[in-house]
């Protein structure tokens, strides 16, 4: 089992920055930690993904550039750093675990109760 817990949501203008960080607990070994997405009405999507070493590192090809992920398996951290924000950013923000390192949400076991980001224009 592993438990997510995010936080570092809020509202922010067009431009602005945020840090959003998850903190994981339980069997968090070998995990791969990553990041998703949900705007009202849309489908949940890949953000980034980072694996246990952080050697591995996947971005949303629309993101790349503004987004980046780290992890500090010291204090079983993972966090977006999100940078020249948009207004189509905004959305739900949820943390996710996988064994894989992979894209496809059906692959994350574990999931976190997500944090809202909204960026106004």
């Amino acid at each position: 089992q592993v438990q997510l817990v995010e936080s570092g949501g809020g509202l922010v203008q067009a431009g602005g920055s945020l840090r959003l960080s998850c903190t994981a607990s339980g069997r968090t070994f070998t995990t791969t930690l990553g990041w998703f997405r949900q705007a009202p009405g849309k489908e949940r999507e890949f953000v980034a993904a980072i694996s246990w070493g952080g050697e591995t590192i996947s971005y949303a090809d629309s993101l790349k550039g503004r987004f980046t992920i780290s992890r500090d398996n010291a204090k079983n951290t993972v966090s977006l750093q999100m940078n020249s924000l948009k207004p189509e950013d905004t959305a739900i923000y949820y943390c996710a675990a996988s064994t894989l390192h992979t894209r496809r949400r059906d692959m994350y076991d574990y999931w976190g109760q997500g944090t809202q980001v909204t960026v106004s224009s």
